[in-house]
């Protein structure tokens, strides 16, 4: 008698990791997390809930929380490299670097050949400075993967650590001649080029750095250095404007470009940046002692005061700025405090000249100092960072998450329509997606909750999934006692509905295989099926037939269409099941019926454009890429942009 009820255990636990993988896929890890909890409860001895839910609290960035998870199911089971793999990156986003070592070190010895393995080993070798054992990764990683160009830049940054700028830039070129858009690479050359003060071939290289990693701010504060070098002041300001928009508390952007504006006579501004500057760090004196110069040319000459004053304090022989002090006394009037700054000074240094600081020349515009470097006599010098470093990206290749989220903007393919609980929501523009069954289904049945057709479901919080699963609940208990067949297909509908947006993709199949059992000319049960079936086919794919499963999909959409032969949105599911299989033509045949039904349907555009790219005609995929913007899918100019090149 028991055994019946052992298989249902292990059976729904199999089910809830399974959703739990399903959410993960696609990016719903607050659900997926919710799912795992489950199967924890159920069954802590198992060791992939615990892996899974630590891969969800790793893409929230609860590095700790995912480091604990990981160490458990390694407990329970450790003989699974990918375990080793995510907590040794886990630590890495703690800066444990020698605790991820141990952990790379493992999953090495148990496969040599993952690249990203050694790789990580010795990007946490390059941060503790173990440089002799990083070049020795970097070795393999170039002997068993020649191709991977990202070695050679590191190879290079590591020579360029220890002086030796010719292996540093031997080993650059060979970088570059493999992959010349590499832009770790370019940023190293680049650090060389300054090392050796060739301006024009360093701002070549971070202008192409920046073209390959817009957003990386010290290639903008890096380049100003060059263009100053070259006096090519207005490009230098817009750099470093460029650096403080993308980040507004970068305190080399700040303070060279205040500066820079002394330098162009905009000093009110200037004074704006040396009071960020003092915000930042209240005790920098290289910023107050230059904020006092400029409160003092400006006429605020008690703030100026003030400014020499803290310098003063702190660097008492400090001649020029007693000087100045003198000064605004004088022209305050304070007579008194003015002749004691003017003795101290003639006292000390009865036969030195004290002049007026100069404009830069050519000389002190190319001059520079350390940012920790403390010295007075070096206050209106562009500051550099201590040491150049290029900020490297560690490699995790996760295979239970679905899209990149730091993928270019557009690149997929736009996903199905499907019925949900949520309107449809692209954030440019919010509109109802209409289709007269679906209304249908709402004016006669009444459901719980209204039914929307959307193709961009909005994920799931902690507190809106547990809504669902109580939704879920009553819906079953309604089921359970409901004697009526059309009660109980409406009822089932809206469970399935619910079960997707759960990610219970099987007992969303489930509920419509019951529901078309009813009545089988239901149209939206034959269209979610398709839906859900084809969100299944990434996480339970492994080992079956793809194209099966597709068929299966495009089978479901074709009877839907057999129903409901005018609606757009069947023609469009169908389409992207065409896409996906490769059967471009087909594709664009369903997505021209879809647009010709809908002509206000910016997704079908948009992927028809994406099929016509990937036939090769890139000038109609440019033409429908540009409908879809205009339609609101703000990715298609993204997709102009790399198009039209």
């Amino acid at each position: 008698m028991l055994a019946p009820l052992n298989l249902a255990a292990q059976f729904n636990v199999d089910r809830l990791i399974i959703n739990g993988r399903s959410a993960l896929y696609y990016e719903d890890y607050v659900l997926a997390i919710q799912h795992f909890n489950r199967a924890i409860s159920a069954k802590p001895y198992l060791y992939e809930p615990w892996f899974y839910r630590g891969v969800a609290k790793y893409y929230l960035d609860d590095f700790y929380g995912a480091e604990q998870d990981c160490s458990e199911a390694i407990n329970l089971n450790p003989y699974i490299n990918n375990m080793y793999e995510l907590r040794g990156l886990c630590r890495i986003r703690q800066r444990k670097y020698e605790e991820a070592i141990s952990d790379y070190d493992i999953a090495i010895h148990n496969d040599s050949s993952a690249q990203n393995f050694w790789f990580n080993r010795m990007l946490c070798r390059f941060e503790l400075k173990q440089y002799d054992q990083a070049q020795l990764d970097l070795d393999t990683i170039i002997q068993h993967w020649s191709q991977n160009a990202r070695a050679y830049s590191i190879k290079a940054q590591i020579f360029m650590l220890q002086k030796d700028t010719t292996q540093a830039a031997t080993w650059l070129n060979k970088g570059l001649e493999i992959d010349p858009y590499d832009a770790e690479g370019w940023m190293t050359a680049a650090n060389i080029s300054l090392a050796r003060a060739q301006w024009g071939d360093a701002e070549r290289q971070l202008s192409e750095a920046i073209r390959l990693r817009p957003k990386m701010v010290s290639n903008y504060v890096n380049r100003a250095l060059a263009r100053l070098n070259t006096n090519n002041l207005r490009g230098a300001m817009a750099d470093y404007d460029r650096a403080i928009e993308i980040d507004p508390n970068n305190f080399l952007a700040h303070y060279n470009r205040g500066l820079l504006r002394v330098q162009v006579g905009d000093d009110n501004r200037a004074i704006d940046d040396f009071d960020f500057i003092l915000q930042m760090e209240p005790g920098n004196l290289m910023a107050t002692y230059n904020r006092a110069v400029l409160h003092h040319k400006t006429g605020n000459l008690r703030a100026a005061i003030t400014d020499y004053t803290a310098v003063i304090n702190q660097y008492p022989n400090f001649w020029i700025g007693l000087k100045n002090r003198a000064e605004c006394y004088r022209r305050l009037g304070m007579v008194n405090q003015a002749e004691m700054d003017e003795f101290r000074i003639f006292k000390a240094q009865m036969d030195k000249h004290i002049g007026i600081q100069p404009r830069w020349t050519a000389a002190q515009r190319r001059a520079t100092r350390k940012k920790s470097e403390i010295d007075m006599n070096k206050y209106n010098q562009i500051v550099v960072a201590d040491e150049e470093t290029v900020e490297h990206e560690f490699k995790y290749d996760s295979p239970y998450r679905g899209r990149v989220q730091d993928r270019d903007v557009g690149t997929e393919y736009q996903p199905m329509y499907l019925l949900a609980y949520t309107k449809y929501n692209n954030v440019v523009k919010s509109y109802l997606a209409f289709d007269s069954a679906v209304d249908e289904f709402n004016q006669k049945n009444k459901p719980l909750h209204t039914l929307f057709l959307t193709c961009n479901p909005s994920q799931l919080d902690e507190n809106t999934s547990k809504g669902y699963f109580t939704l879920v609940d009553t819906l079953s208990a309604k089921i359970d006692a409901s004697h009526d067949m059309t009660d109980t297909r409406n009822l089932l509908l809206q469970r399935a509905v619910a079960h997707t947006a759960l990610q219970n993709l099987d007992d969303a199949v489930a509920d419509l295989n019951t529901l078309l059992s009813i009545d089988s000319t239901c149209t939206v049960a034959y269209w979610q099926r398709g839906v859900c079936l084809s969100m299944m086919i990434p996480v339970v794919a492994q080992g079956m037939d793809i194209h099966m499963m597709q068929q299966r999909v495009i089978d479901n959409f074709s009877q839907a269409l057999t129903l409901s032969p005018q609606n757009a949105y069947l023609y469009y599911n169908r389409a992207n099941v065409h896409a996906a299989r490769g059967d471009y033509q087909k594709a664009i045949d369903d997505y021209d019926k879809a647009v010709e039904l809908n002509a206000s349907l910016p997704e079908a555009y948009l992927n028809r454009g994406l099929s016509y790219a990937n036939m090769g005609d890139k000038q109609q995929a440019v033409k429908d890429f540009s409908t879809a913007g205009q339609l609101g899918v703000y990715g298609a100019y993204n997709l102009i942009k790399q198009y039209s090149k």
